[in-house]
């Protein structure tokens, strides 16, 4: 199949009403019937436009003047929000981000859920700081020859290029106010052109930085490394070829602590290493952890199965709730630290174990020797059909789920209203990615009374 023609453009200045926002946060005009993508606009705004790419089904533009502005329109708080693309949202306000989540979410309800419509509205939960709230990232390195140096941040909005900025105000300041540093070191070494990229994660006391190069360091290297670690108190690890091969540079592996931590709650601490998945906004995770507690109504006869567990992020904090908390997680490092983690925390209702929840599990012993009242779901973007299919096999009278994807959410919530007996109570937002499109949500079914 060949690729899809660009038509000739229009020529000349065009008006436009922006009636929606895009996926990506673009603003959504249709002219003359067709849909017209026009960036950094918002829903009720009349512009002037020219046009920069135009396909079959759809144009694009770029606003030449505002002939109306929408009463949400801010001041973006990032100098490179219009060039970088790690945020799609600076120029609307805080409220109206929430506002449009919201509306996201019950969309997706109604039309992929067919017809899905929770009793109740959950208050959103806000992050306590809309600025330095990103604690995990991955940042790209590129040596830019007409510039004449290193690049290291996000890509530019149009995916091509990395983004030459300065500073990224939604990255905990610890790294995201120290690019130009990283910048500058990464050039003081002898093979710079080989480092491809640096994933970041930041603990409750330190950032962690994971160097991926593709050739050896040498040892004048290795000190520029070590040193830049000690003055700036990062950890740094390297990382050759694939996960397997990531270790801690400085401080040495054996040096205590051995792994980063933080504090889901009061009187828990968990272990990770920084490639590990982690909630990216330590302030909405630990309310949302607060919030599920509080959703999933636990008692101390209560047995809760919390499936993709991950670290054990949320069973930990049930286990001081409940009688017994059973962790289910698909990927077998991330059991073995949960396990470490229980172990080090005296936590001792708390198993965990391996399984993929993409296939069928009627065969494992998790799903065959305990019997659960309830359970917390908190799946990656593909969501939980599986278990939704399957869920009058595991008999629960309450389910809390968790998604980062209203879209499977709203096909599981399907599933679950409408072929299994359940009730959407309720459901609401948190804004665990602010200035972003991301939308992460929570939701509680109940099992209907025959």
């Amino acid at each position: 199949m060949g690729r899809s023609r660009r038509n000739k453009l229009k020529e000349g200045i065009f008006e436009a009403q922006i009636i929606s926002l895009s996926h990506d946060g673009r603003g959504i005009a249709k002219v003359d019937g067709k849909t017209t993508f026009i960036p950094f606009t918002l829903p009720g705004e009349e512009v002037k436009f020219e046009y920069t790419f135009s396909k079959a089904k759809f144009d694009e533009g770029k606003v030449v003047e505002y002939i109306s502005k929408s009463a949400e329109r801010v001041e973006p708080i990032c100098e490179h929000f219009e060039i970088c693309g790690g945020c799609s949202l600076q120029h609307m306000s805080s409220q109206a981000q929430i506002k449009l989540k919201q509306e996201t979410l019950l969309n997706q309800l109604k039309y992929i859920g067919e017809g899905v419509e929770p009793q109740s509205i959950l208050e959103p939960l806000l992050s306590q700081n809309t600025e330095g709230y990103r604690n995990k990232a991955r940042l790209g390195v590129r040596f830019v020859t007409k510039k004449g140096r290193i690049l290291v941040g996000f890509r530019e909005r149009n995916g091509r290029f990395l983004a030459d900025i300065e500073k990224c105000v939604i990255l905990n300041p610890l790294i995201g106010q120290k690019l130009p540093e990283i910048s500058a070191f990464i050039e003081n070494l002898s093979n710079y052109k080989q480092i491809a990229q640096l994933e970041v994660a930041i603990d409750d006391y330190r950032p962690a930085i994971i160097i991926r190069h593709l050739e050896p360091f040498t040892d004048s290297d290795i000190e520029l490394i070590k040193q830049f670690s000690q003055e700036h108190n990062y950890w740094i690890y390297l990382q050759s070829k694939g996960p397997d091969t990531v270790f801690r540079l400085y401080p040495e592996q054996n040096v205590e602590p051995v792994k980063l931590s933080y504090n889901p709650v009061k009187d828990i601490k968990i272990g990770f290493e920084p490639g590990d998945f982690t909630q990216v906004n330590n302030d909405i995770n630990k309310k949302m952890i607060q919030k599920a507690i509080e959703l999933l109504d636990i008692q101390k006869d209560d047995s809760i199965i919390d499936l993709f567990c991950g670290l054990g992020n949320f069973t930990l904090p049930l286990s001081q709730f409940a009688k017994t908390v059973i962790g289910v997680e698909g990927e077998q490092t991330m059991v073995n630290r949960a396990i470490e983690t229980a172990k080090n925390n005296n936590v001792k209702n708390a198993k965990f174990y391996m399984a993929n929840l993409f296939e069928s599990f009627e065969d494992k012993e998790w799903f065959n020797d305990f019997e659960y009242n309830k359970m917390l779901l908190d799946p990656p973007r593909a969501g939980a059909q599986e278990v939704c299919q399957n869920i009058e096999k595991f008999g629960v009278e309450r389910i809390v789920y968790v998604s980062c994807s209203t879209a499977t959410l709203a096909r599981d919530a399907g599933i679950l209203v409408n072929q299994k007996g359940y009730t959407l109570v309720s459901t609401g937002v948190m804004d665990m990615f602010p200035h972003t499109m991301h939308v992460e949500s929570i939701a509680v079914f109940v099992k209907n009374k025959k």
